[in-house]
């Protein structure tokens, strides 16, 4: 392979119940989509599989039982086959947390499986299923590079201000500190905006799980999460930030382990914890008509990120672009007006009919900092540093 050759690249991004994934055409000045899709409930009842073409055009859409990631990574590479797509030369996997040790991204040997398997104890709700999507990759397409992307790479330079807890010295030396997750998504940001990226960049990627970074000059300086992804804001099934008196006192008084601390914390606490009615805000826009639970749910979780954004607008001495992404910050105008009509304060004020119908930017006349709307582009982030390790391994 010369430095210039364009390669295949397979994307994939695990979650605890989903597979998304995407086949790019990868060179040194572009990303070419070819097909992109997602396995949905595995291991949950029926499950979902689809995919589509580079256009958006739908390639297939069924509902059958997909057991585990073994069996979405076989539909996936059925697909491709089904497709006559080209074969993957390089496989990328998106990978939340590679605690203290692995803070690039790389290809995958055993001894990354190993300091993988030792990073599960920093983010236990989502490195299990990427180790098994990556085990179960390279059963399905022996003998194709791995490489693991790393969520955490984009904040692994954040100042010590940012970066250090305040706890023991000794403690700190074990790698307990603010490592800062949705990495892929805001370098997908920053990638966008090229020409037009500002010093003072403030990027709110809302979704199941949601985050809030403080970007200068492209790079991080703050965000909302910490050691894990489960602290910053609320959530849809994640607590964010709590008083760690609450754990203590679960734990002494109502005499909570570990585990069940976990359990709370991730899977039965914000929007879902909240509202009673689900984590789903698309769910609970519809019950908050009837239910004060589900409209506070909504509220709490509008107030939590907008306080965040403030704390980065402050982190970075002013700012001039909010940049929403993710599920909720792509496609939910309701929240993102609520967020930003309480930062005026900050110079914030987006134009009302421009926001409910998705205009660029969404920043009114007045606002002393622009507004916008951009994808988070994960998968072609994961397809571009795959092709570039794939480049520098064969040069």
């Amino acid at each position: 392979m010369t430095h210039a050759a364009a390669a295949h690249v397979l994307a994939l991004n695990s979650g605890s119940s989903s597979l998304k994934f995407g086949l790019y055409r990868v060179g040194a000045e572009k990303a070419e989509l070819l097909l992109d899709g997602e396995a949905e409930s595995i291991g949950d009842g029926p499950g979902k599989f689809r995919a589509q073409d580079s256009q958006g055009r739908e390639l297939l859409a069924e509902t059958a039982s997909i057991p585990s990631q073994q069996d979405a990574i076989k539909r996936i590479g059925q697909l491709l086959a089904d497709r006559k797509a080209p074969a993957p030369e390089v496989i990328g996997h998106r990978v939340v947390h590679g605690g203290p040790e692995l803070r690039l991204h790389c290809v995958i040997d055993d001894a990354v499986l190993k300091q993988l398997e030792a990073a599960t104890a920093f983010a236990p709700l989502h490195v299990p299923p990427a180790l098994k999507v990556i085990r179960f990759a390279q059963q399905h397409f022996p003998g194709v590079p791995q490489v693991a992307c790393f969520d955490t790479v984009f904040h692994a330079e954040l100042p010590d201000v940012a970066r250090v807890l305040p706890l023991p010295k000794a403690l700190r030396a074990e790698g307990v500190q603010r490592y800062g997750f949705h990495g892929l998504s805001c370098e997908s940001i920053v990638r966008q905006l090229v020409d037009a990226l500002p010093e003072r960049l403030v990027i709110a990627h809302l979704g199941n799980g949601a985050s809030i970074s403080a970007v200068r000059n492209g790079r991080s300086v703050d965000t909302s999460m910490g050691m894990t992804p489960s602290g910053g804001v609320v959530m849809g099934t994640r607590s964010g930030d709590l008083d760690p008196g609450v754990l203590i006192y679960l734990a002494r008084e109502k005499k909570l382990d570990a585990g069940m601390l976990e359990d709370l914390v991730d899977r039965r606490s914000g929007l879902l914890g909240i509202s009673g009615v689900g984590s789903d805000m698309r769910r609970l826009h519809e019950a908050a008509v009837s239910n004060a639970d589900a409209r506070l749910a909504i509220d709490l979780f509008c107030y939590s990120v907008r306080k965040q954004i403030a704390g980065m607008v402050a982190a970075l001495d002013g700012i001039d672009l909010l940049v929403f992404t993710g599920g909720i910050g792509e496609h939910d105008a309701a929240v993102r007006a609520a967020i930003c009509g309480g930062l005026s304060c900050v110079g914030v004020e987006i134009d009302a009919a421009r926001n409910r119908t998705g205009g660029d930017p969404l920043s009114a006349a007045a606002s002393r900092c622009m507004v916008r709307v951009l994808p988070s582009q994960e998968d072609e982030q994961i397809a571009r540093h795959a092709w570039a390790l794939l480049r520098r391994r064969s040069s």
